[in-house]
């Protein structure tokens, strides 16, 4: 029986420690990759709060429509940073299945798709600068 469990143990990269070893700087690296996505979400959302709450508490002359864009703009900053916790989880999770798997797929998408929305963020930004200046 000790045998039989030895072999499985050296089938199963869950559960050889050997393995858990070899690639304790890989799943290291992992793990501050998901941290830095985690301080880019806080930004992100600091900037969307920070903008609609310095609109409302500083004199800015009111309009309806400044109004409603630094709202928007404060409520797409907090999506945005919804959709990155979950893609980073979710690559977090690829990423260790594919260190134990001992192969590598870039995830040149949702790198994308999450450089594509800071673009609109910083747009949306500047657009409210430009609104509330004239």
């Amino acid at each position: 029986m000790n045998n039989k469990r030895k072999g499985r143990q050296d089938q199963d990269p869950f559960i050889n420690k050997h393995n858990q070893l070899k690639y304790a700087q890989q799943h290291l690296a992992n793990e501050r990759t998901y941290l830095a996505w985690i301080r880019t979400v806080v930004s992100i959302v600091g900037i969307g709060f920070l903008t609609t709450s310095l609109h409302f508490t500083i004199g800015v002359r009111r309009n309806l429509i400044i109004d409603m864009f630094s709202v928007i703009l404060g409520i797409f900053a907090c999506i945005l940073g919804i959709a990155v916790i979950l893609l980073a989880t979710k690559n977090y999770s690829k990423n260790k299945l594919q260190i134990y798997e001992e192969r590598f797929n870039p995830s040149n998408i949702k790198v994308n798709m999450v450089s594509t929305f800071m673009i609109i963020l910083i747009i949306m930004v500047i657009i409210y600068f430009l609104l509330i200046k004239f």
